[in-house]
């Protein structure tokens, strides 16, 4: 019950992205897994007591910055 094959977890990870949408790109294999691994890291940090603590006092920068880079040049 607490344990995952391998399969499940990617099974998992999938769901989170459309696999309806159509895309190719050339984008060696590491570099996706880097990518990915970063994404995860960044969330994990999202999620923690730590990231909503820096938030409250204001301190916070990872994110943040992130956010507004974002609203400053939207896709």
């Amino acid at each position: 019950m607490g344990l995952q094959t391998t399969r499940e977890k990617k099974e998992k990870m999938n769901k989170g992205f459309n696999s309806d949408l159509n895309v190719e790109f050339d984008l060696p294999l590491e570099d996706i897994n880097k990518l990915l691994k970063k994404y995860k890291k960044l969330k994990k940090y999202q999620k923690s007591s730590l990231f909503a603590v820096k938030t409250m006092d204001g301190t916070e920068k990872i994110i943040s910055k992130m956010v507004q880079e974002l609203e400053d040049n939207p896709l």
